[in-house]
């Protein structure tokens, strides 16, 4: 399942949100605890998580190193919201999202989006389809399509290091 960048279904309601300014946005700031709070999000039809201690420390190493970012969604200082995923050439793999507020998740997938999007980069793959990525506006492509893409956008340089994004609103 992949989002073209722009593609995302941005409701009404949700850019209110958005242009409201109740969420404060930032990229790279609290990798490790928006990967914590994804494990612990409990998800339909899914016992556990397969966010293990292990799968953390990697991650964490592929942060460090500028590949794996995160972007975290903050009301008042508290961390209601957030996404985290391996850039590499034209892509994002995103790997999980969690929130504690409606709509958080969203308005972290809406500034990936955009941020995405600005700096060159070709689609997000989302991975595993369900219905509320696409709902969001994620598409199934066939197999075929998605490798010859996902072969030229690796071709791509890879946008490493701590990413920063001030929103045009």
């Amino acid at each position: 399942l992949i989002f073209e960048l722009g593609g995302l279904h941005v409701s009404k309601s949700l850019m209110k949100t958005i242009k409201s300014g109740v969420f404060e946005m930032r990229f790279d700031t609290a990798f490790e605890e928006v990967m914590r709070l994804c494990a612990a999000t409990a998800r339909k039809g899914q016992e556990g998580t397969w966010i293990t201690g292990d799968m953390l420390e990697a991650y964490a190493g592929l942060h460090h190193e500028g590949y794996a970012h995160s972007v975290e969604i903050y009301r008042e200082e508290e961390l209601v919201g957030g996404l985290y995923g391996v850039s590499m050439g034209g892509v994002f793999f995103g790997e999980s999202m969690f929130h504690k507020e409606r709509d958080a998740s969203k308005v972290a997938l809406y500034h990936l989006d955009r941020f995405l999007a600005l700096n060159g980069f070709d689609f997000i793959d989302s991975q595993v389809p369900n219905s509320h990525m696409m709902s969001l506006g994620g598409k199934e492509i066939p197999r075929e399509e998605f490798l010859s893409r996902l072969e030229k956008s690796l071709e791509k340089k890879t946008l490493r290091g701590r990413w920063r994004y001030e929103p045009e609103m």
